[in-house]
């Protein structure tokens, strides 16, 4: 995954206060058959996306 999608990423685990290990499991165990770095790209573009709105 590109740098930037990961300082994305740790931003959003500091942000909800839980490990970076701990959201890729939440995000890991519902995400279906789409691979785990779509589905990171896609949560981290989803809180981007809902603070704009």
């Amino acid at each position: 995954m590109e740098r930037e999608f990961w300082d994305a990423f740790r931003a959003l685990a500091l942000e909800r206060g839980v490990a970076l290990n701990a959201l890729a499991a939440e995000i890991d165990a519902s995400r279906g058959d789409v691979g785990l770095a779509s589905a990171i790209r896609v949560a981290v573009l989803t809180d981007l996306q809902s603070r704009l709105d």
